[in-house]
């Protein structure tokens, strides 16, 4: 029978629970928190609620073996995951500086686990029992399934699979899979002969067993040529479909790692019992001394309403972890969610957000998707709309609506981002209005990226004119509904097609909204999306054409500081980035300029269009990351 306690973390936990030895372990690089926006509880309430006992060994001293047997040794198999961050990524800037604080770890403190963490967690696993299958998880695991570009060693490394010496890997949201291989593993089938399961990622020494597959360039090619990089991440990049993806074979010097095919889609029952489980919706008690965990705070009253995303930017890494089809749950579903976080003792009425990687995409891009798949050559929004996309935010609008009338909510915000040119393309203004009129605290955060049409060609971004017509119906519409509110545009230096005169470019349309961004974003080459292809290659891989990628650091601050350009620090950087790009007309008093000959503190008058970021802003800002 199920509860809402928290899963066992020590043996004690285990003699309370009756339990001699577990299934499964799930060793994770995160703070141990029974919340569905983490993917450990997740697949530990899936698993629970399939009738096998599972135990969590979170953030272990990675030194020894020894917290790798502090529950014992499991009947099944260890699952290894980094969290909900690759590991890296939790660790460095885009600079490659380390990072002061981890987010996902107790009082918000760095240190609590290791760089590549997947690899160190499985061979510690090894290392302390040699015969119990290990299987990885999570977006570490899922995004360097294949020989991969590393910004960090900045290299192309191995599958993970072989570094992690692992039996097997679970790429995408995991759920179908691991209930699948825990079932065959139940029966008494070897971790060695689960080979066919949807979702799954294996090592063999032959392709005799295989029929149809696709084979991109070995590991010993992509990590020496790079025209093979691209031409492999184009091969792989299309096969990452349910319904018409083949399985995909890499060599590896003398093995191959095998990728089946993705998993099948959780129809919207299937979502509704992953997100009904009884979820504690907290950090562990354990981690009460040092103040909880801090990533709880954004996401204890915020609901996934669906997953996946048919934007197509390319610097998203979602289409090799959760792809490009919509899957979502049952309004009830949610409507049931939003009632019970109304009964927790530390609710104050406020839903932070009803959404997913985009909140705006409730449903399937098209009806083709339904029995064709996402299409191979066709991005469903960039560089214009599909002709067959299906534009339409009435679904989602009732929802909203209903969750606005249950007692006890006071107000519903919408923050894990609005698609922008999805919303302007909707004829009918109902959604539009009532977003603005109701799930909107001040000001609306949207990632335009860039304004350079040659950049946001390389984004997968719409074209400037898009974001443009959005700005202007955005403001309309405020003052229809009499409010007061801003924009807050996401924006993005030094990624690849971005040469300084696209980003004088993009300084010169700040300058033309009278703000100055507090938040900007260097490009960071995670692994996993089109970009980083780009950014290691120089070409894009779908179509060839060869790209110019900023890679100097000197160049990147330049970019970085024209987006600040009125920043009485950046004034070097900026007058010698202007020289360099035959700008010299914007140096100077002129109100064309962007700034003057010699440096002084600027003067700058907001207009209604934009303002500078609140005092609340900043300090939310690491909510919003990407």
């Amino acid at each position: 029978m199920l509860n809402n306690k928290f899963l066992p973390v020590s043996k004690n936990d285990l003699k309370a629970r009756g339990i001699d030895q577990l299934d499964f372990i799930i060793v994770t690089g995160d703070a141990y928190v029974d919340h569905p926006s983490f993917g450990t509880a997740i697949i530990s309430r899936v698993l629970e609620n399939e009738g096998f006992t599972v135990g969590i060994i979170a953030q272990p001293n990675w030194n020894n073996a020894d917290d790798f047997k502090k529950l014992g040794k499991p009947k099944l198999g260890f699952l290894v995951n980094s969290g909900n961050i690759d590991s890296m990524v939790n660790h460095y800037t885009v600079a490659r500086k380390k990072r002061h604080d981890d987010l996902y770890s107790p009082g918000g403190e760095s240190g609590h686990r290791p760089d590549r963490a997947v690899i160190v967690y499985s061979n510690r696993v090894r290392e302390a029992y040699k015969d119990v299958p290990v299987i990885l998880g999570g977006i570490e695991a899922s995004l360097r399934r294949f020989a991969h570009y590393d910004y960090w060693d900045n290299k192309v490394r191995r599958s993970i699979l072989l570094d992690s010496k692992a039996d097997l890997l679970i790429y995408g949201m995991g759920e179908k899979t691991v209930v699948q291989i825990a079932n065959l593993l139940k029966y008494g089938m070897s971790i060695q002969k689960v080979t066919d399961v949807r979702g799954t990622v294996y090592l063999s020494n032959s392709l005799s067993q295989l029929r149809d597959f696709v084979e991109v360039p070995s590991f010993e090619e992509v990590s020496t040529n790079k025209n093979a990089y691209a031409e492999s991440y184009k091969l792989e990049y299309f096969e990452q479909d349910a319904i018409r993806g083949k399985t995909v074979v890499q060599k590896h010097s003398d093995k191959y790692i095998i990728q089946n095919p993705p998993q099948f889609s959780l129809t919207e029952e299937e979502m509704d019992v992953v997100y009904n489980l009884p979820y504690t919706r907290n950090y562990h008690p354990m981690y009460e001394a040092k103040g909880g965990i801090p990533a709880i705070k954004e996401v204890k009253f915020s609901i996934t309403s669906h997953r996946g995303c048919f934007g197509g930017c390319s610097f998203c890494a979602l289409t090799f972890h959760q792809g490009r089809t919509i899957q979502n749950r049952s309004q009830k579903s949610i409507i049931d969610e939003a009632t019970l976080l109304t009964s927790l003792d530390d609710f104050k009425g406020y839903i932070h957000d009803v959404g997913g990687p985009t909140a705006n995409f409730r449903h399937k891009a098209c009806k083709i998707q339904e029995t064709a798949g996402v299409c191979k050559n066709r991005q469903c929004l960039s560089p214009t709309p599909c002709k067959n996309l299906i534009v339409d935010h009435k679904e989602y609008l009732s929802l909203l609506r209903q969750i606005r009338k249950i007692p006890g909510i006071k107000k519903v915000f919408i923050r894990s981002g609005i698609r922008y040119d999805y919303l302007v393309y909707d004829k009918n203004t109902d959604f539009f209005e009532e977003l603005c009129k109701h799930h909107i605290s001040g000001q609306l955060k949207v990632a335009p990226e860039h304004i350079s049409d040659k950049v946001l060609k390389q984004m997968g971004k719409p074209k400037k004119e898009v974001y443009d017509k959005f700005s202007k119906k955005y403001f309309e519409i405020n003052k229809k509904v009499k409010k007061n509110q801003f924009l807050v545009p996401y924006l993005m230096s030094s990624h690849p097609g971005s040469d300084l005169n696209a980003a004088v470019e993009l300084a010169q349309y700040i300058k033309s909204m009278g703000y100055t961004p507090e938040q900007v974003q260097d490009f960071y080459p995670t692994p996993g999306s089109l970009s980083t292809t780009i950014y290691y290659t120089g070409i894009h891989p779908l179509t060839g054409e060869k790209v110019y990628v900023p890679r100097e650091q000197k160049e990147k601050n330049m970019q970085r500081a024209l987006m600040q350009f009125t920043v009485l620090e950046n004034h070097r950087l900026v007058k010698e980035a202007l020289i360099k790009a035959g700008r010299e007309d914007l140096i100077g008093t002129d109100k064309k300029c962007l700034i003057s000959s010699a440096p002084h503190k600027p003067r700058y008058s907001k207009n209604k269009t934009q303002k500078t970021e609140s005092k609340n802003q900043r300090n939310t800002s690491k909510k919003f990351k990407r």
